[in-house]
């Protein structure tokens, strides 16, 4: 929302900025040079609202990229079939920060190994994506219950059909992972994002049980010293896990 904002707020610049070129005598700028400016004042605000690197660049070439698509001459049908397919594969992204990344199969299996052996566990994948983990490790695990939670409509569907396919006994849930009661799994499963790590970290204090186990592909919790480090690929990603 704030580059939203930062790039309305950069075209109002660029135009202000025609107005006084025209007014003082000179030819105005052409829809490109238009284009770069409005991409120059956004990035320069982004720096100065010290918003991420990459934020700068994505602001800088957005406008340049809008001007190349419309020299397209697109029908307009497709920029809303485009925008509908990337609201439901993407959701409520801009609130909860958290995009949607896939972790693969070098993942589940350490996730795997983490798993009791001795006794059958109840899992949650939060944030379940495509349902690959979950439909992976209920294969291995037919003693145990695996769920999955999505809060986007695209992938959650897809994880349902992937497991009626497969005639896999796993659960696909769509809703919001903070509604949960985590004191109901054995194990928490979670690839996330840095945003969402402290409030993740809260909720499982507060409601899983002795014993219970909460699992974090890649992302650190800050402040913490996990039970389990590893890495999965060499140089790779690295799963990090706390006994509660």
């Amino acid at each position: 929302m704030q580059a939203l904002l930062l790039l309305v707020l950069a075209l109002v610049g660029a135009n202000v900025i025609d107005i006084l070129a025209r007014r003082a005598g000179w030819s105005g700028f052409s829809p490109f040079q238009m284009a770069l400016l409005h991409g120059v004042l956004a990035a320069l605000a982004a720096r100065l609202r010290r918003m991420a690197p990459w934020w700068w660049f994505i602001l800088l070439l957005f406008p340049l990229a809008a001007f190349g698509v419309a020299r397209l001459h697109l029908p307009s049908w497709l920029f809303l079939a485009v925008f509908l397919f990337m609201l439901v594969l993407f959701w409520s992204t801009f609130r909860s920060q958290v995009p949607f990344y896939p972790s693969g199969l070098s993942a589940w299996n350490a996730v795997a190994q983490c798993l009791p052996a001795e006794r059958p566990v109840r899992f949650m994948d939060i944030g379940s994506g495509l349902g690959g983990a979950v439909l992976e490790l209920s294969r291995r695990r037919p003693d145990s219950q695996f769920t999955g939670i999505e809060i986007a409509p695209l992938p959650w569907a897809v994880s349902r059909v992937r497991a009626a396919l497969a005639g896999n006994r796993c659960h696909f849930v769509r809703g919001d992972y903070l509604r949960l009661d985590f004191a109901d799994y054995d194990v928490i499963f979670a690839y996330l994002s840095p945003a969402a790590m402290l409030a993740l970290w809260q909720k499982a204090s507060a409601e899983m049980r002795p014993g219970s186990l909460l699992l974090s592909y890649e992302f650190h919790i800050p402040g913490t010293e996990p039970d389990i480090v590893m890495q999965p690929e060499e140089g790779g990603r690295v799963l990090h896990g706390w006994c509660m």
